[in-house]
């Protein structure tokens, strides 16, 4: 019957879940996750390729593993505390406004450890293992809000394990690095569907009292994950005893992600759907599949040691987000494919900072860095409220002795005001969605550094 194969065509962007993928944060570029050293923290990650005293250059660049002597390990874990508030309206399909409130304060505190160590040989090799999570996200607005439709609760994380080996090519002057990343990546993400306006977009179906736009509100959550492959490149030349330069390539990483859908119907739709053969098979838990690709990152770093007690250091990356051109869910019931355009682009991050050493006990970090966005108006949602970004930091390191030193950082991020514009068609639910978000990030970082 040509009312429920409406419903089928209908189905894919009426349930609420197309974009589930492009997670985000908003204190970096994307969903990317800067924060895998305390060190370089403190001097807004100025540098943080070419620093010798900080072993997460085991990802970072792998090649100035060769500047160490003995064994390094470390320990970092930096807090996260983001705050997101949403102000704005929205519109159903027939022009009444969205129910719901603001949504309440959808950033969370979340803790991003990592921990690396380096190992340089007698014959001058030098190896290093990191476990890092480059790309992650915990954001969740209250029940009911205005942007239900677009996004309930976002949990995602990717955690990789490297493992690197460094050689010099000139001594003292030019070493080279490689890694290789094994990677995981688990998403779980949720949304209302407003299974009212789905109903009232059927003639057939549109009679029902609780045909209309959100009446019949349900919930769809997904699930997913799988593991990658990448690799790392880095090189190091040291010129003079003072200038350091290095240069690092990051791949892509492809994943397969493969979970679970878990819809909530409520009952008198439930039992509409359940009237067809044709639509009896909608809406039903089930299996789920999509791709997704980390993009690939290109980092330039350069330090100059000025004296024993002052470096200065700057750091300019690139992060190639044409990875991340559209999302598609796969689901293995008969939903069609949902498919949302991202069109994301290139972005690019660049810092300055320094370090003083102040005393045999204690040295100084601060830094400053400005950090683009992936996306624009035309294609941002509330899952990911992103915007172009600045970086103010400051560290500090405590060396307790010859072995351990403790560092500890601070930084403030204070993003653009984000603006949303979504006009979802009508084919699609055509909810519309206005607003801003204001917004800010506080990093906190504590580290433990040992040598021997």
């Amino acid at each position: 019957m040509q009312h429920a194969h409406r419903i089928t065509r209908l189905s894919a962007l009426a349930l609420g879940i197309t974009g589930a993928l492009a997670f985000g944060q908003i204190h970096a570029s994307g969903f990317q996750l800067k924060e895998n050293s305390v060190k370089s923290l403190g001097n807004a990650f100025a540098g943080s390729g070419v620093k010798t005293g900080d072993s997460s250059v085991v990802v970072n660049n792998p090649a100035t593993m060769t500047q160490f002597e003995g064994t390094t390990m470390q320990a970092d874990v930096t807090v996260i505390d983001l705050s997101a508030e949403f102000q704005g309206e929205g519109f159903d399909v027939i022009g009444q406004p969205l129910t719901g409130g603001n949504g309440g304060q959808a950033g969370d505190t979340t803790p991003v450890p990592a921990l690396s160590v380096v190992h340089k040989l007698d014959n001058g090799l030098a190896l290093g293992a990191m476990v890092s999570v480059p790309f992650g996200l915990k954001t969740e607005y209250e029940p009911g809000w205005v942007g239900r439709y677009y996004a309930a609760t976002s949990e995602a994380q990717i955690v990789d394990v490297t493992f690197s080996a460094a050689v010099d090519v000139i001594p003292d002057h030019l070493s080279v690095g490689i890694g290789a990343i094994y990677s995981s990546a688990d998403v779980t993400l949720s949304k209302a569907v407003d299974f009212g306006t789905l109903l009232f977009g059927n003639p057939a179906t549109r009679p029902l009292p609780f045909a209309r736009p959100q009446a019949r509100d349900g919930f769809a959550d997904v699930s997913g994950d799988d593991t990658g492959f990448g690799w790392i490149l880095g090189v190091n030349l040291r010129p003079t005893d003072k200038l350091s330069i290095g240069l690092t390539h990051r791949s892509e990483i492809d994943y397969e992600l493969e979970g679970e859908v878990d819809w909530t119907v409520p009952q008198d739709v439930s039992a509409v759907f359940s009237s067809s053969p044709t639509t009896r098979v909608l809406f039903q838990d089930g299996a789920v599949r999509a791709n997704l690709t980390t993009p690939a990152t290109t980092t330039l770093a350069v330090a100059y040691q000025f004296s024993e007690r002052l470096m200065l250091a700057a750091t300019y990356a690139e992060t190639g987000w044409e990875s991340l051109q559209e999302v598609r869910i796969d689901f293995v019931n008969p939903d069609p494919d949902s498919v949302e355009q991202f069109q994301w682009d290139t972005t690019r991050f660049s810092s300055i900072g320094g370090e003083f050493k102040l005393s045999n006990a204690w040295t100084l970090r601060a830094g400053y860095a400005f950090d683009e966005t992936p996306t624009t108006v035309a294609h941002r949602t509330p899952r990911l409220p992103d915007e172009d970004r600045q970086w103010y930091s400051l560290g500090a390191t405590w060396q307790l002795s010859d072995a351990l030193d403790i560092n500890l950082a601070y930084t403030h991020i204070k993003p653009d005001e984000p603006q949303i514009a979504i006009t979802t068609p009508p084919a699609a639910g055509g909810q519309r969605l206005f607003g801003s978000f204001d917004s800010e990030v506080n990093l906190y970082g504590v580290s433990a550094q040992y040598r021997f």
